[in-house]
């Protein structure tokens, strides 16, 4: 079972930032976790709802202010690309950041480029984080907010938690070059320990969603496997959404309903209708399972997502021969709810809801029937970003 905590996280960061910026004493650290959507993929761009949760997993940043105007970053990530550690000035008008090389220093770039507060000081960071890297947990949005959640703490900005995630989203999209929707950011930032959080992501309400019953557990399994087709399909899809929503004359898919979908099929292309089939049929079941999770209705919960996965396959076609192996492994069982694909697809993680008393078989279960090696988090709902005690 793979180590999910972060004290042990938090101790190895101090001693590299004493190694490496040696007269220097760490004085602010924070850490800001990743997130398992429970249900609701691919709808977050289309202004549909979510259902992820915050994870104890999360990225670290310690660090000290400095007085020579220079911002100097080191990150621990083994798969990180060189140099691992640089040193630019702070930005100013006349000399903003851009994105470049390493392609880790982009997501704190483009952070730092788009803090809602300033002047920043120079200062010294050391970045770590037990989030999986391309595992479908949102490891990037865990660095961003992790580093705004370390520069709010040097120079205060407004706190206001909405437009922190926005910013966020921005230095994605700008610096990263990803076009991800609210989901990630918006989790990591505003996370509550014991529930799931409902997000509205046209009108960004959120509903905390209690997930307290001690017999229910969360399974995360990660496949292991990246495949390389993530950045440029994901930008396709989210086009061909966008395709839907036009010839329908609508602003998103949101406010498309499946009868409207299927009245205007012979007017679409086969494929993009699908795409669009896929997102308007998962916003419904995500209301719809958020209302089961209320209500404790599991089995209802873990039917729909097993139909969110069997439409990430089929319709959307973001999943991949490994996630199917893993999900079919995971619901040959007793104890089992429901299991799925979750992320953007093309590897990563499955999310599986499971009796506790069945957690070990099920674990099991996965090992002698994948055709891969996995690696198991049982997790439970976390704390978003949040500052620590050093």
């Amino acid at each position: 079972m793979a180590e999910a905590g972060a004290g042990v996280l938090v101790e190895e960061t101090l001693q590299v930032f004493r190694d490496n910026y040696p007269g220097c004493e760490p004085t602010v650290g924070v850490a800001a976790p990743g997130r398992v959507n429970l249900i609701g993929e691919h709808t977050d761009y289309n202004e549909g709802f979510v259902l992820p949760v915050a994870l104890p997993m999360v990225t670290v940043v310690v660090g000290c202010q400095s007085s020579n105007g220079i911002i100097s970053l080191l990150t621990t990530a083994k798969e990180a690309d060189e140099p691992r550690r640089l040193e630019f000035p702070v930005l100013t008008e006349s000399n903003p950041l851009s994105p470049g090389l390493p392609c880790w220093a982009n997501y704190v770039k483009g952070v730092i480029q788009h803090y809602r507060a300033g002047p920043l000081p120079g200062f010294k960071a050391v970045i770590a984080s037990n989030v999986p890297l391309g595992g479908g947990l949102s490891s990037s949005a865990s660095l961003e907010v992790a580093m705004y959640t370390f520069l709010q703490q040097i120079c205060p900005d407004n706190g206001d938690l909405v437009e922190k995630a926005l910013a966020c989203q921005k230095a994605e999209h700008t610096f990263a070059s990803m076009p991800c929707g609210i989901m990630d950011q918006f989790i990591s930032v505003m996370g509550k320990k014991d529930h799931a959080l409902l997000i509205d992501c046209r009108s960004l309400e959120v509903t905390p969603v209690p997930l307290t019953d001690p017999s229910l557990v969360v399974l995360i399994t990660n496949s292991n496997v990246r495949h390389t087709l993530t950045g440029s399909e994901y930008s396709t899809r989210r086009k061909q959404c966008k395709e839907a929503a036009d010839a329908l004359k609508k602003e998103t898919l949101r406010d498309v309903s499946i009868a409207d979908l299927t009245a205007a099929e012979s007017h679409l292309d086969a494929e993009v209708y699908c795409r669009a089939r896929h997102v308007i049929s998962e916003i419904k079941r995500t209301t719809d399972a958020a209302k089961a999770l209320t209500s404790r209705d599991y089995w209802e919960f873990g039917r729909l997502m097993v139909q969110s996965h069997n439409s990430l396959r089929d319709d959307y076609e973001v999943s991949c021969p490994e996630l199917d192996e893993l999900v079919a492994a995971a619901m040959d069982g007793e104890g089992v709810y429901g299991s799925r694909m979750t992320g953007g697809g093309f590897g990563g993680c499955t999310v599986t809801l499971v009796d506790a008393a069945a957690v070990e078989n099920t674990i099991q279960r996965i090992k002698d029937n994948y055709s891969g090696t996995a690696t198991f988090y049982i997790t439970k709902p976390s704390r978003g970003a949040h500052v620590l005690k050093l």
